[in-house]
C-alpha cells in the first residue's frame, strides 16, 4: 500500500492516483523525480511549488515539490515534482580557500534556504574553490571529484525525505541480493572505452624553475594489454601530485562494467548511490560482489512494486 498527498497551504489533499507512481534517482547532477497522474475534481485544487509525500507501507520515500503539471482532455493531470536536489540547479560564483566539500555543501545549503540530514566528513581539504557562474550541482560535485582523485573515498549526495545527504557510499551497502531470481531481464557491458586509464600525467608549471614537474603513476602490465591511456591534468601546486597520481591509477586502472537489471522485486531503501551486492554468472567474468547503483527506477502500482536498476563497478571478484 502506498500513500500519495499534496499540500496546499493548510489543505492536504489524498487524491487519487491513475496508473501508479515512478521515482527516478541518479547519483550524480539529478534531482529525484517523482511522476504520477491524479483525476481532475472539484475538490481538488493544488498547484506548482505545493509539497508532495510519498510512502509506501509507513516508510517515507520522496518528500518533494511540484514543478510540472500537465492536463489532458479526460480530466487527468500529470504531475512531476522534484526533490530539494532540483534546488541545486541555481548557479553561482563561489570563492572559497581551505574546505572540505562536506562544509562547502553546508554553506551552500544555508545560503539557498535548503535542509540537511546526514553529511558525514569528507575528510580532505581543498586547496583552494574558484567557480565562476556555475550550478550549485557542479559546485559540489567538482568539489566531490576533486576529494575522491585525492583520496579513492566516493560520496554520494542526496535527499532522504526533504533533507540533505552526503555520505561515503562505504556506508550506503543495502542486503537486497541481486541474481537471476529476482530479476526479469539483464543487459551487461565490459568496457575501457571510458573512465580507464593506466597511465596517470600530472603537471605543475613551476614558476620558481620555470619548469614543468611532471608526476606519472603507471601500470606497464595493463599498458601491454590495452595499449596506452593516459589521463592528463594541469594541477595547481606539487604539494601531494604524486600521491594523487597514485591514487588516480588506483582509481581508473581498471574495466568499467555496467549491469542494467528490469523488473526486480521493489525495496525502497535501494536507490541511486547505494551499494547492492551482486551475484550473476555474466559470461566472461562471475560477479559475486557489490556494486553501485547508478540510477534507479521504481514503479508502483495498486498491488505491485518493481524497480529498474542500473548498477556500475570495476572489475568484479571472481
Amino acid at each position: 500500500m502506498y500513500e500519495l498527498l499534496i499540500q496546499n497551504g493548510g489543505t492536504i489533499y489524498l487524491p487519487a492516483v491513475e496508473d501508479g507512481v515512478v521515482w527516478d534517482t541518479e547519483r550524480k547532477g539529478s534531482p529525484g523525480r517523482l511522476s504520477f497522474s491524479v483525476v481532475k475534481d472539484a475538490g481538488l485544487n493544488f498547484q506548482e511549488g505545493n509539497p508532495v509525500s510519498f510512502r509506501q507501507d509507513g516508510k517515507d520515500v520522496f518528500y518533494g515539490f511540484v514543478f510540472t503539471k500537465r492536463r489532458d482532455k479526460g480530466g487527468l493531470i500529470q504531475v512531476t515534482a522534484y526533490d530539494q536536489l532540483r534546488y541545486l540547479k541555481n548557479k553561482d560564483t563561489v570563492r572559497e580557500v581551505g574546505v572540505k566539500a562536506s562544509d562547502l555543501l553546508k554553506m551552500l545549503a544555508a545560503d539557498f534556504r535548503l535542509q540537511c540530514g546526514v553529511v558525514e566528513d569528507t575528510g580532505y581539504t581543498i586547496e583552494s574553490i574558484a567557480e565562476d557562474d556555475q550550478s550549485l550541482f557542479d559546485i559540489i560535485l567538482s568539489a566531490l571529484d576533486e576529494t575522491v582523485q585525492a583520496t579513492g573515498k566516493l560520496f554520494v549526495l542526496y535527499d532522504d525525505f526533504g533533507r540533505l545527504c552526503l555520505r561515503n557510499i562505504a556506508n550506503m551497502k543495502r542486503e537486497f541480493l541481486v541474481d537471476r531470481d529476482v530479476s526479469e531481464d539483464i543487459d551487461y557491458s565490459s568496457s575501457i572505452d571510458s573512465q580507464t586509464y593506466n597511465k596517470i600525467k600530472l603537471a605543475y608549471e613551476n614558476s620558481d624553475t620555470g619548469k614543468r614537474d611532471v608526476f606519472i603513476a603507471q601500470d606497464g602490465e595493463a599498458m601491454n594489454h590495452w595499449g596506452v591511456l593516459q589521463y592528463y591534468e594541469s594541477v595547481q601546486t606539487e604539494t601531494g601530485a604524486a600521491q594523487k597520481a597514485d591514487a588516480l591509477l588506483k582509481l581508473y586502472n581498471r574495466k568499467t562494467r555496467t549491469l542494467t537489471v528490469r523488473g526486480v522485486l521493489g525495496d525502497v531503501s535501494v536507490r541511486a548511490g547505494t551499494l547492492v551486492p551482486v551475484s550473476l554468472h555474466l559470461g566472461d567474468i562471475v560477479a559475486n560482489t557489490f556494486m553501485l547503483a547508478e540510477k534507479v527506477k521504481h514503479t508502483f502500482r495498486e498491488n505491485a512494486h518493481v524497480m529498474d536498476l542500473t548498477l556500475i563497478g570495476g572489475d568484479f571478484i571472481a
